[in-house]
């Protein structure tokens, strides 16, 4: 698997490895085969690709930051949005 975090390494979108990720000056473009889309709020200058790495057992975009090594924390104010 493989995540994408902002630059406060909160990781938003997570991957499996055969999705292929094209990331420009303005966007992030996913493509694999169950996913075809653009990500317009991170972008090369904003984000980071972190490979090889195994999700947390409940993860959920925002709720956790994850290090280079792969490592997860819990964002200590993160909010479900499905509340």
């Amino acid at each position: 698997m493989k995540t994408i975090v902002d630059d406060n390494n909160v990781s938003r979108y997570l991957f499996a490895d055969d999705v292929n990720l094209t990331i420009t000056a303005d966007s992030i473009s996913a493509q694999g085969p169950t996913v075809d889309c653009v990500i317009h709020d991170l972008n090369a200058n904003n984000s980071t690709v972190i490979q090889s790495i195994t999700p947390a057992d409940d993860w959920y975009g925002g709720k956790y930051t994850c290090a280079a090594d792969g490592t997860w924390t819990a964002v200590a104010d993160w909010v479900d949005p499905r509340d």
